[in-house]
């Protein structure tokens, strides 16, 4: 198992990430799961911690499977292998995109009443989730952070699929990660503690950052 928990897996990508150390860089996680990650990272750059705020869009009927996503600033990624193999109707995928945009506004503005959003314009943006199976979340990460300015993205995970690594390469301008493993499963294979990261343990992580800021 190459991870304890999301803790122990920030710590493995910070030593990744140490090229990056005294340039002008902010982390971005991605909440929930992301955040615990992130934190080390943060700390290892001593960088700034926020959040990029997106919503995976599931197949109708079959939630599971990610057929895009959806961030702030009205960036949508669309999985096409996904809608065109499933057939998805054009309807469908909107009615799923408005409900998602509506939990996309809740989340954004929860988040942001504790950490208003920090200035992206020209600075490295280093995107960090706890791992990335099919990438269309972080697609939409990286499509926001590139509309807010990034002058540079990187995208930093634990683990990744080789499918969605290789897929990622276009959208980044760096792909950084501590496992690809050639059978990948799911996410939470790859730690040994995977439990839900709460949205209050979110918001706390957010304000001993800035407090440790």
């Amino acid at each position: 198992m190459p991870f304890a928990d999301r803790a122990d897996a920030g710590r493995q990508l910070a030593c990744r990430l140490t090229h990056l150390r005294g340039s002008d860089v902010i982390v971005l996680a991605l909440p929930r799961g992301g955040v615990p990650v992130a934190v080390p990272v943060a700390r290892a750059l001593a960088a700034p911690l926020d959040v990029i705020v997106v919503r995976k869009l599931g197949v109708p009927r079959r939630p599971e499977l990610a057929m895009g996503a959806v961030g702030e600033g009205r960036a949508v990624v669309r999985n096409d292998p996904v809608l065109l193999a499933l057939r998805v109707a054009a309807t469908d995928f909107a009615l799923v995109e408005q409900a998602e945009r509506e939990e996309l506004a809740r989340r954004t503005a929860v988040v942001r009443a504790v950490r208003a959003r920090e200035p992206l314009a020209g600075r490295t943006a280093v995107i960090v989730d706890d791992g990335i199976a099919t990438g269309s979340t972080a697609r939409a990460a990286c499509a926001v952070a590139r509309a807010q300015g990034a002058g540079r993205v990187v995208l930093a995970v634990p683990v990744c699929s080789a499918d969605a690594a290789e897929g990622l390469t276009a959208a980044v301008d760096e792909l950084v990660t501590v496992e690809t493993p050639a059978w990948f499963g799911w996410v939470g294979q790859h730690y040994a503690d995977f439990r839900p990261t709460s949205e209050e343990d979110v918001l706390a992580l957010l304000r001993a950052g800035q407090s440790a800021g």
